[in-house]
């Protein structure tokens, strides 16, 4: 079987590789967002494993727990668990990511709890003692795994496992990179297949997986296609590639994003430093969340290049002709952002849809009618 046959695989079955790896009597620890150093629980010979929810099912259990105007992603997330659909984990760690997820840890650790449960608190602001604070919650973490466990962490291992991951997120650019071609090597439909694939599998089986799948995709002949509109995708979690393949359908590429299953996983590594915990606080405080505050800077145009600066990066360099930014309802640090992220979109002529949808593929017929307007105006 081809690497992107088993990508596929793992990525229509999500928790396959979790449930061979449990039953087998190795932990699997689930964990929300992209502020949970996977390096931590790689290194204690733990699988990592990304939670995540289910778009093209209803949420029919979770609304007995949490409000249903909650982000429905977490809310969808907790639906699979009181379902059954996370018995494998035998552990559930969240971060302080937002108040939805935060609050949504103390509920799922009361209703059902996991053998190891622990919340990881994440530092909104960015400045003067926030990465040491942020070390501290990173040795605590430990401290609590090595109490349940029952074994110290190894230093080394866990230098071994920040190279490891940065290996993957290297292969990981690299297959982004083969989209800036014109036409892109590879659809977005099928990047966000493999990215997400990973989500549920071991660091390094992921990695020999991608470096196999860049290969076989370097060696497939290119059709000859129309050119079309190049898009960027900005938002918070996508991990179902249904909206993907919608906006490729329509008549685009998707040749870039700005996701919290996306590039913000992996596009920058952590440092290598003689302090594991000094790089891993270092890199993962960066990850560039609506949710994290950095003091302005300068005037308003100043601040938004701050802000914003990566995405006109991307933007440049991908050769991008427009912009659409999803928003998960009722998430209001997406919700407050995106006029920001309009302003500087607008300053820099670059066309953008603002989308807000329900985490559901009940909507994406609606979805295909705005699109497709898009696109006909970026024509």
């Amino acid at each position: 079987m081809t690497a992107s046959a088993q990508l596929e695989t793992h990525y229509q079955d999500r928790g396959r590789r979790a449930r061979e790896w449990h039953g087998a009597g190795r932990k699997v620890i689930g964990y929300f967002c992209c502020f949970v150093p996977e390096e931590i629980i790689t290194a204690f010979d733990m699988l990592p494993f990304r939670l995540q929810g289910r778009p093209g099912e209803p949420i029919d259990q979770a609304d007995a727990f949490i409000e249903p105007m909650a982000c429905p992603f977490a809310r969808s997330c907790f639906d699979q668990a009181l379902k059954g659909e996370y018995a494998f984990l035998d552990g559930f760690v969240a971060p302080h990511s937002c108040d939805t997820v935060e609050r949504l840890f103390h509920i799922w650790r009361h209703n059902k709890p996991a053998p190891f449960n622990h919340l990881l608190n994440v530092p909104h602001m960015r400045g003067s003692g926030s990465e040491e604070f942020f070390r501290r919650e990173l040795e605590y973490f430990i401290q609590s795994l090595e109490e349940w466990l029952g074994r110290k962490l190894d230093p080394e291992r866990l230098r071994e496992a920040v190279r490891l991951s940065n290996r993957r997120r290297a292969a990981l650019r690299k297959l982004y990179a083969l989209r800036q071609a014109d036409p892109p090597l590879v659809s977005g439909t099928e990047v966000t297949r493999i990215v997400v694939a990973g989500m549920g599998l071991p660091t390094a089986e992921h990695l020999e997986l991608v470096q196999e799948a860049i290969a076989e995709i370097r060696t497939r002949p290119q059709a000859e296609t129309a050119k079309v509109p190049r898009l960027f995708i900005w938002g918070s979690e996508m991990d179902d590639e249904a909206f993907i393949r919608l906006v490729e359908e329509s008549g685009a590429a998707v040749v870039m994003d700005d996701l919290c299953t996306g590039t913000r996983i992996f596009w920058d590594d952590v440092p290598e430093t003689g302090d594991p915990l000094e790089g891993l606080a270092e890199r993962y405080l960066k990850t560039r969340c609506p949710r994290s505050y950095e003091g302005r800077t300068g005037t308003r145009a100043e601040d938004l290049e701050n802000r914003f600066g990566h995405i006109g990066r991307f933007i440049r360099e991908w050769r991008v002709d427009g912009v659409i930014a999803t928003i998960v309802r009722y998430c209001d640090t997406c919700e407050l952002e995106g006029p920001d992220l309009r302003e500087y979109l607008g300053s820099r002529q670059i066309p953008v849809l603002m989308i807000e949808d329900d985490y559901s593929t009940s909507t994406l017929g609606q979805l295909r009618t705005r699109v497709q307007a898009f696109l006909e105006m970026l024509a």
